[in-house]
């Protein structure tokens, strides 16, 4: 009997260890997935992120807005993510985490496709070009009628076109709906965020958690690659591309009137988003946690005593109601707000995103202004040379944090040392500039077309004087002596040959015999100083995003692992909601307003009012926008001190407290009940246990 009792035990320890072995391999497939699935999601929502930034420019002039508009635009999204990112965040890790995800996925898609519909109900776009004369079929239209208002008669026949049909221009107002469609998205991508990687740290074994986070993060970097391709081959197709003649258009991608077909990526966007939503539906509440033979229990004594615990692991609750996860909350945020680390760690991150949104958001506007590149390559270049520096830094930096096994308090040396030396090689952009375009009466008075200044000059002068031109028109010409004109009738040309971009204009007064008195259509390229500078300066950025972005997956698993474990998503929640709400939605504004002071020369919309600016003032535009840059991260590096210094001081407690519960002959459980309610360091301990006495030994 006792032999049968033996062999009963044995298969029954058998079937154990199989159904054990099927549920790990079933955990395996579904974190797998699920880690898939994550990754499309990041993709997804930074492809549709980054083609929003790429649009900037396009935005701007097909909506006659400035920039601090545009940055309100770009900021509403991060507004969408503030009004539920609190509760997602922390009622989500209570509940079934990725049909919220799918869920957010799928109001992301709307959102986006939201973004372009006022496409197609505004009207045709039209740029603004200065009124021509309608003359007599005869006669060749004249952009300078010379003499003076009174030779003008009835027989004459020279009259202007009529600029005082506004009928389409309250259509303007449609970028409300781009505004309103970035808020949904804003809104569906709040889950996916904390609740993802949350899931992950839950699930995964702790050697690959960090791997998997970095794994996520570098897709999500890579999703820029593709939205900024895709904002670059958009550029390049005019906006009414299908509905009007080409021939017709005499701008071209190079001009500061230009629009691209900004809608079309949206849509493709929108797609993309949409299926990235799928496999959530089909994805189990929750997974056996590693090392644990009964997943549905992991915190009894048995998986303490079986395993090596992960004391950054927190169980899913199951049974919790909604009552009681309500009166929870404010004791909750109470307790996460008094941890000082965590504080430091936010504001560092907070003045640090600050600076890193606003420079992404304008850096492909500040190449086409500074550098004098079209919108279409200076996206392409943003895709195929910066970003992918980013992603390769930050998976990088994840495969680093692996090898070199850094503890907590490595992984914040690594990050603040990345950054600080990517912050000096950024200094060096300072000296990479290029001299202000020459522009006849705005960066260059008339009678003197040597030096190119800074100052206001007066686009009307003796040479244009007889010429009834609008100071406010901006139709640039380029002269045969090489300078910009702002329209032709400010160039004083008095006739033109040829049509659409082939136009030719001569008799120009104010260009000068020298250079046969003839202008052409389009602004000068004059370019040959920022051609030469341009290759350092993409350099220059690409190994400091590089050496920056090592420090990111680093400094995402300090946040991660600073903090109590059953507080672990709705830090992460916070986090975002603090970032969003002080970093996403005031940077891309204040940035915008502070480039808008540095505009020379603003459009003119049909019915009056300002437009978008045409032409920066190259310099000021440099400082202020690398300036403001640098100079945030400048007061972030200062809070950092401090932060060291509570970090270790935390640490040290930490020890001293579970060295004191080893040494009172705690059991191994008390003391890991224990360490849910302090902060850890993550590998600095293993507990082992032999005939039932505790002992303690270092890594």
């Amino acid at each position: 009997m006792e032999v049968g009792a033996e062999r009963g035990d044995m298969q029954k320890n058998r079937r154990s260890d199989d159904a054990s072995r099927k549920t790990h391999a079933s955990s395996c497939s579904s974190l797998k997935m699920f880690l898939v699935a994550l990754s499309f999601a990041y993709f997804a929502k930074a492809l549709s992120g980054s083609y929003m930034k790429s649009t900037i420019t396009q935005l701007e002039r097909r909506f006659d807005i400035p920039s601090y508009l545009i940055g309100i635009i770009d900021g509403s999204f991060e507004i969408g993510n503030l009004l539920v990112i609190a509760f997602v965040s922390y009622f989500g890790a209570k509940l079934h985490r990725p049909k919220i995800i799918a869920v957010g996925c799928v109001l992301m898609s709307i959102g986006t496709f939201i973004i372009a519909l006022p496409h197609f109900i505004i009207g045709r776009y039209e740029y603004d070009s200065p009124p021509r004369w309608v003359v007599n079929s005869s006669l060749t239209p004249s952009p300078c009628s010379v003499g003076s208002t009174s030779d003008l008669s009835q027989d004459s026949k020279l009259l202007e076109v009529p600029t005082t049909d506004c009928e389409g221009d309250s259509n303007l107002s449609m970028w409300i709906y781009v505004l309103l469609g970035n808020v949904l998205r804003g809104i569906g991508e709040t889950p996916v965020q904390p609740l993802g990687i949350s899931y992950i740290d839950d699930f995964a074994s702790e050697e690959n958690a960090a791997l998997y986070v970095g794994c996520v993060q570098t897709i999500s970097v890579v999703g820029p690659v593709f939205g900024y391709l895709l904002g670059s081959l958009c550029a390049k197709i005019y906006v009414d591309i299908g509905f009007v003649k080409l021939e017709t258009i005499t701008i071209t991608p190079a001009d500061s009137r230009w629009v691209g077909a900004w809608w079309l990526g949206y849509l493709i966007a929108g797609v993309i988003t949409l299926l990235s939503a799928i496999p959530f539906w089909f994805l189990p509440r929750s997974l056996p946690i590693p090392g644990s033979h009964t997943p549905e229990k992991p915190e009894q004594t048995s998986f303490i005593k079986d395993s090596d615990p992960m004391k950054h692991k927190y169980p899913v609750e199951e049974h919790t109601s909604f009552i009681e996860m309500a009166k929870d909350f404010i004791p909750t945020l109470r307790s996460l707000l008094g941890h000082p680390v965590y504080l430091i760690y936010l504001c560092v991150t907070i003045i640090q995103l600050n600076s890193l949104i606003g420079m992404v958001t304008y850096k492909p506007k500040y190449i086409e202004q500074h550098f004098r590149q079209s919108a279409s390559k200076a996206n392409f270049l943003m895709g195929v040379i910066n970003i992918p520096a980013v992603a390769l830094g930050m998976f990088s930096g994840g495969l680093l944090m692996k090898k070199m096994k850094l503890n907590i308090t490595g992984a914040a040396k690594f990050a603040f040392v990345t950054s600080f030396i990517g912050y000096i090689l950024s200094l060096f952009l300072f000296v990479m500039s290029c001299e202000n375009a020459k522009i006849a009466g705005v960066t260059l008075p008339y009678n003197s077309m040597e030096g190119v200044s800074h100052d206001k000059h007066s686009v009307f002068t003796t040479c244009n004087s007889n010429c009834f031109c609008s100071a406010n028109n901006w139709d640039p010409v380029c002269g045969g002596n090489g300078i910009t004109y702002v329209s032709p009738c400010l160039a004083g040309c008095t006739s033109s040959t040829g049509s659409g971009k082939n136009t030719v204009f001569s008799n120009c007064s104010c260009v000068g015999p020298a250079a046969n008195l003839t202008a052409n259509i389009g602004q000068c390229s004059d370019k040959d100083d920022c051609d030469r500078m341009f290759p350092y300066f993409l350099a220059l950025s690409v190994i400091t995003s590089f050496i920056i972005s090592l420090g990111g997956t680093p400094g995402y698993m300090l946040l991660i692992r600073c903090i109590k474990p059953q507080l672990k998503s709705f830090a992460l929640g916070f986090h975002a909601l603090a970032t969003h709400t002080l970093a996403g939605i005031p940077a891309p504004i204040y940035f915008g307003a502070i480039i808008d002071t540095t505009c020379l020369k603003w459009g003119q919309k049909r019915c009056g009012g300002r437009g978008a600016c045409r032409i920066y003032n190259t310099t000021a535009y440099r400082i202020a926008y690398l300036g403001l840059t640098l100079g945030l991260r400048t007061i972030s590096f200062l809070i950092c001190i401090p932060g060291f210094i509570l970090l270790s001081r935390q640490l040290k407690e930490e020890h001293d407290t579970l060295r004191g519960s080893l040494a009172n002959g705690g059991t191994e459980l008390e003391v890991l009940r224990k360490e849910e309610f302090v902060i850890s360091n993550s590998k600095t301990l293993q507990r082992t246990s032999e005939n039932g006495t505790d002992r303690e030994t270092r890594l």
